[in-house]
């Protein structure tokens, strides 16, 4: 099938963009990488009367890293961000997660802020966002605010933005220098659409777990972050990840099932594939991160 008319605009500022947004209001839709839009139009889930294509709009492609946050302007692509070595070496999870969307054509177009605000609960980008406690930066009519991560996810393919709104950029915060990170997902075929998959951060201290916590993939309706402190608080960095993680993670998760998996083995697969990104982020190895396989891995 083919995308419904509609009228492009093609707005040179970011004023000319949030301009359009405000005249055409919910029948309009942004543009940037498409990636996950333009199947949408084209399977004609979405009917949109106007598409207001932002491409041409200048200072948009910007990473700019801090020493508390990277901020990805709203047409950063994917591989932009996984190629840039200050954004990787400032927050190494950014590049793990990277390495897992999708294929390389996809990710040469796809931005991650388009990924962030599709809110597609089996997207990898709003899981991290999330778990570094992030924040989108929206321009509307009325001015620019800050939206937390926490708030801006309402539901699958459902955000607090308004219909006259544009995000601008997102930002993730920066872990401290004791914290270690892994991503870990698993899929039917690379590049398919993650089974289960968890991206998580492990403070440490002198050997000593301080606080753990997991973000998810396709196990629960928008992101959420369990924390598992209380499980693996005080102990040894290096002791093997106890049970009570994959109890803790079964009854947190809220999978459903569907033609590639029960919500019964999404669940399993979360808890498993949680003891595995735990373990490997509290024992780094120097070697080279591997290519994401099948079961897609990606550690720092």
């Amino acid at each position: 099938m083919k995308p419904g008319p509609f009228v492009h605009h093609a707005p040179t500022t970011v004023d000319e963009a949030v301009a359009v947004l405000g005249e055409v209001g919910h029948d309009g839709k942004v543009l940037a990488g498409g990636q996950s839009l333009i199947p949408v139009l084209s399977m004609r889930l979405a009917n949109p009367g106007h598409l207001v294509d932002i491409n041409g709009v200048a200072g948009l492609d910007a990473v700019h890293v801090t020493d508390t946050a990277v901020r990805i302007g709203a047409l950063v692509r994917h591989a932009g961000l996984e190629q840039h070595d200050g954004a990787a070496t400032a927050l190494p999870l950014l590049r793990q997660a990277l390495r897992n969307v999708a294929h390389p054509a996809i990710r040469n177009r796809g931005t991650t802020v388009g990924s962030i605000a599709h809110a597609d609960p089996a997207g990898e980008m709003p899981s991290v966002l999330v778990l570094t406690d992030g924040v989108v930066e929206a321009v509307g009519p009325g001015g620019r605010r800050e939206i937390a991560a926490t708030d801006f996810f309402l539901g699958p393919l459902e955000t607090s933005l308004a219909d006259d709104e544009l995000v601008e950029a997102v930002r993730f915060t920066r872990f401290g220098p004791g914290t270690r990170t892994a991503f870990l997902e698993s899929s039917r075929r690379h590049g398919d659409y993650a089974l289960a998959g968890v991206a998580v951060a492990v403070d440490v201290a002198d050997g000593v777990v301080v606080s753990a916590r997991a973000g998810f993939v396709s196990v629960t309706p928008v992101p959420l972050v369990l924390d598992l402190t209380p499980v693996l608080g005080g102990r040894d960095a290096g002791a093997p990840v106890p049970d009570e993680v994959t109890d803790a993670v079964r009854e947190f998760v809220d999978p459903e099932g569907d033609i590639h998996a029960t919500a019964d083995y999404r669940r399993m697969l979360a808890a498993e594939l949680t003891r595995r990104a735990l373990a490997t982020a509290t024992h780094p190895t120097p070697a080279a991160d591997p290519a994401p396989t099948t079961a897609q891995e990606s550690v720092a």
